[in-house]
């Protein structure tokens, strides 16, 4: 189930940069939605159509990422113990070096 909707929020997520890129911008963008389109609709219907499109993508995509990671969150086991459960202990004092042995005389053979 969340590799169908993770395939889902992909693929929602590209329609929706595809179509914010062909909405006309103030300052002209790629404005490739613009124009009569053969006279299907007028420039405004597209506009208007556009906004709405671009609604409706925003609400999936943000449908799909809270689903994603509600099942994200469910789907995870809780560890059993955590580090911040145990009080800081203190630190071990260092290990005193062994003490040389004391010199001794050589035996002869």
């Amino acid at each position: 189930m969340t590799a169908v909707l993770l395939v889902v929020q992909i693929l929602v997520a590209i329609a929706l940069v595809g179509v914010i890129l062909i909405q006309r911008s103030e300052g002209g963008g790629l404005g490739i939605g613009g124009g009569n389109a053969g006279g299907f609709m007028t420039t405004r219907g597209t506009a208007n159509l556009l906004t709405r499109t671009t609604g409706v993508m925003a609400a999936l995509f943000m449908v799909t990422s809270l689903t994603l990671a509600w099942m994200a969150a469910r789907s995870h086991t809780p560890v059993s113990h955590s580090i911040l459960d145990n009080p800081p202990t203190a630190p071990a004092a260092p290990s005193q070096p062994a003490a040389p042995a004391a010199p001794s005389v050589p035996l002869a053979k």
